[in-house]
């Protein structure tokens, strides 16, 4: 232990006074500085100031004070600085930096004195800090901010940024710990962090698998600012740990949050080598896809279309390409992946299962970088361009494919005699003001186009722009404002042999406004709120013939409108040091807008011409109908012990926007409609419990989390029905209840050169359609498996680094076949011979497993180099399992026959080539 304060004065008189005093002053100034400040008040009284002329600094204030006490005018004065002074005699003002000097011992202060009683001696009483430290940390420590003579607060704020040193650029997911006390936290997008901690000594520690570790020896008085600079780690020939989100499974209080760690995920094999964000959350509990090749994501139980996934905070619709084998999120400019699958946070609303919430990378704003992928069905691409040093970037990205020659290898004929493309560009600007302003602005588009036979042409598309400012008040007050604009689109052009040529489109726009605040209130208390507002648009589709002397004719329509608003309110509330509650609201209002048209059908009878009662027009921006409601997020953690936890949470939301789709996955073809008259908004109810376990200082994580949903008005569709280009919608819709419950299962291995996941999943998905009419009736109205249940999902992700330079990774998946409905006879009536179908759903398509395999290879790591090379040699369906896609039954010589349809039958593999400059 050795002191880490001495003062430059020892005073030899007794006190003969306290720091109260009733002189008083009457002075006024005007852009002066602290020193000339001091000057004056020296020349207008007897008192003389002792201090050091560097803690003054050169900043200016004005002040007018008028018979005011000399406290009450330093006191004000030095209130925005960090110095505090001590009036001794009636003739002697010290000044000091953080640390105050007191005439008695006070009654709490780390590692002070234990009596605090009143003293008469000859100098002041300076209370001393001291901290441990070790012989590699001789450096002075960082004092941070003003001692209070009355300590108001039992922790304080300390937060700052993490920058890269060479580029200046914020750096993410950077763990900063506490040494010896087990608190931590880690960093935002921004670079941002915050901790709260007691008055007293500490040592910080970041860690990141990008940058050399870092420690900083501070002293706590006050809320106050630490910032990091951080030199990058070029050499990373050791085994190296991410400990961004240290104990994060544990200490987190929301339930259910799925983060993807982006840089790691470039060791997983995946089809034909493509780095995949989307595909990898599929190999973790709870997150799965209809099939291989399918596109949209099923999470606990959900529709595809009850998941929210934005980019940047603006919604992608379809974000996939390729038939759903590759995603739409380019890896190389995505900075940080955050899946709500549980406990949805209140600032988030619209859908009823999940969020991803997905954030590009901000650009380099002191270096031009850049990253760059060749394989052998796309090529990858982006650069990192500074606009202005130290201060603003521009981040471009783009990515193609060059994919014919795969098509014509695949099984299923249908696709080996068709053709697609894609493409998708992204741009980033970020732009820091200064330390409490920032702007970003994203751009984003994506285009697929494909032909499956050769007449006709289909193709798909998305749009977004994102613009935001970031704005800091102080420590514990931040702001965003967030503006979005998104659209999706497809379109069908067709060229027939016999005058039937034709164009069909449709077109989904949205554009939002969000204003978010976070708060820190206090030690234990820290609340997020704000408002948002969403306009949506939907044109449901124009058919065009394209000759004048078509057979055909036009179709138009009518756009759709609606408005949904929300104010929501949340926060984080610490009870003791075990136990944590995550609490929110999110009131929500939907209005269907005109102008519309809306039929009126009889009431309890089931909807169709012939209980058509009237129809009604409104006008532009007319309320058509309304919906509203409260959404509860509740979530709670209980320390078991330090690395053992239980959380609890409930959920409610609403959605009222649906997809009109009869298939099992999502197809580009799919439409989507708004809640109104005769569409009632789908609602949810969630319930989950789950226990968290590390082990081995963290280098084992342990999860088990169950979870019951409960489903309202969720929307099915009649046999047969025609949801394209159909201006009754209503006529063809049924909405039902469902429910889904399941507990998933979580082995992680973090550290070593052995490490990875397991996930197993078991769940049970089940809808049910009833009516005491039997044409909205399905299987006699009883609970029937829904097309995406599948109950057992087990997935296994192993990482083993042999060398250095050389690791191996192989992927195991397994899935339970989806459900299907068999035909199981046949039957005569009016002399025709029908198929006769079992209950719906009632049967399973085989079980599905996969094995993948994949080498990397690393270049060498010498510093003075133009850039990080990567290699990657993989093989999907290494064992040739020939995994259905689809069942489908024809009926030959009087025989219904049933014939499976695959993607991938075959090992497939795939060498890519990664570069980093």
């Amino acid at each position: 232990m050795r002191s880490i304060f001495s003062f430059f004065l020892i005073l030899s008189c007794v006190l003969a006074s306290s720091q109260n005093n009733t002189d008083t002053l009457s002075l006024t100034f005007e852009n002066k500085t602290l020193k000339e400040i001091i000057l004056e008040i020296e020349s207008k009284t007897n008192y003389q100031f002792f201090f050091k002329d560097e803690w003054l600094g050169s900043n200016t204030i004005s002040g007018n004070y008028v018979d005011q006490s000399i406290e009450f005018i330093l006191s004000d004065i030095f209130k925005d600085t960090i110095l505090n002074f001590f009036i001794q005699d009636q003739s002697r003002i010290i000044l000091t930096e953080n640390v105050l000097i007191r005439d008695k011992i006070p009654d709490t202060k780390p590692e002070a004195v234990d009596d605090a009683q009143p003293i008469n001696i000859s100098t002041p009483v300076v209370i001393e800090e001291t901290i441990d430290t070790d012989e590699t940390e001789t450096e002075e420590p960082l004092k941070i901010g003003k001692e209070e003579v009355v300590e108001v607060q039992t922790k304080y704020t300390i937060s700052g940024f993490v920058r890269d040193l060479g580029t200046n650029k914020p750096m993410a997911n950077v763990a900063i710990t506490v040494r010896g006390t087990g608190i931590g936290t880690s960093t935002d997008a921004d670079g941002f962090y915050s901790l709260q901690l007691e008055a007293g000594s500490y040592v910080l520690v970041t860690n990141s698998l990008n940058a050399k570790d870092s420690r900083k020896r501070i002293v706590v008085y006050n809320d106050g600012e630490v910032n990091f600079n951080l030199e990058e780690n070029i050499e990373t020939l050791q085994e190296v740990l991410v400990e961004a989100e240290i104990d994060r499974n544990v200490k987190e209080v929301i339930t259910s949050v799925t983060k993807i760690d982006i840089e790691r995920i470039k060791n997983i094999p995946l089809v034909l080598g493509e780095r995949d964000i989307l595909k990898v959350a599929t190999t973790l509990p709870g997150i799965s896809t209809a099939g291989e090749g399918s596109n949209g994501y099923n999470v606990r139980g959900g529709k595809t279309d009850q998941n929210l996934i934005i980019l940047d905070n603006a919604a992608i619709y379809n974000p996939s390409h390729f038939f759903g084998i590759f995603s739409a999120i380019n890896p190389f400019t995505t900075g940080k992946v955050d899946i709500y699958k549980g406990n949805i946070p209140a600032e988030y609303g619209g859908r009823l299962s999940s969020v991803f919430d997905i954030t590009t990378k901000d650009a380099d704003t002191n270096a031009f970088k850049g990253e760059a992928s060749i394989g052998p069905v796309t090529s990858n691409l982006i650069v990192e361009i500074p606009v202005v040093e130290g201060e603003s970037g521009l981040m471009l990205g783009g990515r193609s494919t060059y994919s014919g020659w795969i098509l014509r290898a695949l099984d299923e004929e249908s696709l080996r005699n068709s053709e697609a493309s894609f493409f998708d560009v992204i741009g980033k600007y970020n732009h820091k003001i200064n330390d409490n302003n920032t702007i970003k602005a994203t751009g984003y588009y994506s285009k697929d186009k494909f032909s499956i036979t050769s007449d006709s042409i289909y193709g798909y598309s998305n749009r977004l722009v994102s613009v935001g400012w970031d704005h800091k008040f102080n420590d514990d007050l931040r702001s965003s404002v967030t503006l979005t604009n998104s659209e999706y689109q497809f379109d069908i052009a067709y060229d027939g042999d016999f005058n039937t040529d034709f164009d069909l489109n449709y077109k989904n726009n949205e554009t939002e406004l969000k204003i978010k605040f976070d708060q820190i209130l206090n030690d234990d208390i820290a609340l997020t709120y704000g408002l948002a507002s969403k306009l949506y648009a939907i044109h449901p589709g124009n058919f065009d013939p394209l000759n004048s002397d078509s057979d055909l004719v036009p179709i138009a329509i009518r756009k759709e409108r609606g408005l949904e608003s929300a104010a929501f309110v949340s926060g984080s509330f610490e009870v003791n040091d075990e136990l944590a509650f995550d609490a929110g609201l999110r009131y929500s209002l939907f209005g269907f807008l005109g102008e519309g048209v809306q039929r009126i059908y009889e009431p309890g009878m089931p909807k169709s011409e012939a209980t058509l009662i009237e129809t009604l027009e409104f006008g532009n921006n007319e309320f058509i109908e309304t919906f509203d409601g409260i959404e509860a997020r509740l979530s709670a953690r209980y320390y078991l012990t330090e690395d053992f936890s239980v959380k609890a949470s409930y959920n409610n939301t609403y959605q009222y926007i649906h997809t009109l789709s009869t298939n099992t996955t999502v197809s580009p073809t799919d439409t989507w409609k708004l809640s109104d008259r005769n569409i009632r908004p789908q609602r949810a109810e969630q319930y989950v419990l789950g226990f968290y376990k590390n082990f081995d200082d963290h280098n084992y994580e342990v999860s088990v989390e169950a979870y019951y949903k409960n489903y309202d008005d969720i929307l099915d569709y009649k046999v047969g029905a025609q949801l394209l280009l159909n201006e009754t919608l209503e006529t063809e819709v049924l909405q039902g209840i469902g429910r889904s419950h399941g507990i998933e299962f979580l082995v992680k291995k973090n550290k070593g050169r052995f490490n990875g996941w397991i996930g197993y999943t078991y769940s049970k998905t089940e809808l049910k359609l009833d009516s005491e009419f039997a044409e909205e009736r399905v299987n006699n109205g009883d609970y029937f498996p829904a097309n995406y249940d599948k109950p057992h999902d087990f997935n296994a992700v192993i990482n083993y680094k042999m060398t250095q330079r050389f690791s191996f990774s192989a992927n195991f998946a397994y899935q339970t076949g989806r459900p299907i409905t068999y035909p199981i006879g046949t039957y005569m009536f009016n002399n025709a011979e029908y198929t006769l179908y079992s209950d719906r759903n009632k049967f399973r398509i085989p079980d599905y497993f996969r094995l993948d395999i994949g080498f990397n290879y690393e270049g060498n790591h010498r510093i003075k180099k133009i850039g990080q090379s990567f290699w990657n040699l993989s093989i999907y369906n290494v064992l040739g399992r020939n995994n259905p896609y689809s069942v489908y039954f024809v009926t030959e010589d009087g025989q219904v026959k049933a014939y499976q349809n695959s993607i991938f039958s075959i090992p497939v593999p795939t060498l890519t080539f990664n570069f980093k400059f």
